[in-house]
C-alpha cells in the first residue's frame, strides 16, 4: 500500500514560517512530479505549487517569492518552505505525488491527508 504522510502544519502569526513536510511510502517504483494544493473555506481546493523529479518547479502567483518547494528523492519527500505568511494563506494543505507502484504499469496521483495552515494573529 502506498501512503503519502504529511507534517509540518500549525498557527503562525502573520510574516511568521511554517515548513511542511510529505513522506512517500509502501511499494513503490517510481515517482514523477510532487507538490502541493490547498483549499480554503468555502473554496475550491487550488494549485499552490509542483516539483517534477527533475527539479523544475510552477509556482502560482500569490506565493511566487514567498515558498519554495524541494524534494529528497532519496526519500521520497517534498517539502513547502513558507515564509512571510499572510492570513489568506490559511487553508488545509494537501501533497502530491504522481507515482508508479510496483505491482501497476501506469502513474497515478496520490494525495496526503492534509494539513491545517492557519495565519492569524
Amino acid at each position: 500500500q502506498v501512503q503519502l504522510v504529511e507534517s509540518g502544519g500549525g498557527l503562525v502569526q502573520p510574516g511568521g514560517s511554517l515548513r511542511l513536510s510529505c513522506a512517500a511510502s509502501g511499494s513503490i517504483f517510481s515517482i514523477n512530479a510532487m507538490g502541493w494544493y490547498r483549499q480554503a473555506p468555502g473554496k475550491q481546493r487550488e494549485l499552490v505549487v509542483g516539483i517534477t523529479s527533475g527539479g523544475s518547479t510552477n509556482y502560482v502567483a500569490p506565493v511566487q517569492g514567498r515558498f519554495t518547494i524541494s524534494r529528497d528523492n532519496a526519500k521520497n519527500t517534498v517539502y513547502l518552505q513558507m515564509n512571510s505568511l499572510k492570513p489568506e494563506d490559511t487553508a488545509v494543505y494537501y501533497c502530491y505525488a504522481d507515482l508508479r507502484p510496483r505491482d501497476r504499469i501506469s502513474f497515478s496521483r496520490y494525495w496526503g491527508q492534509g494539513t491545517q495552515v492557519t495565519v492569524s494573529s
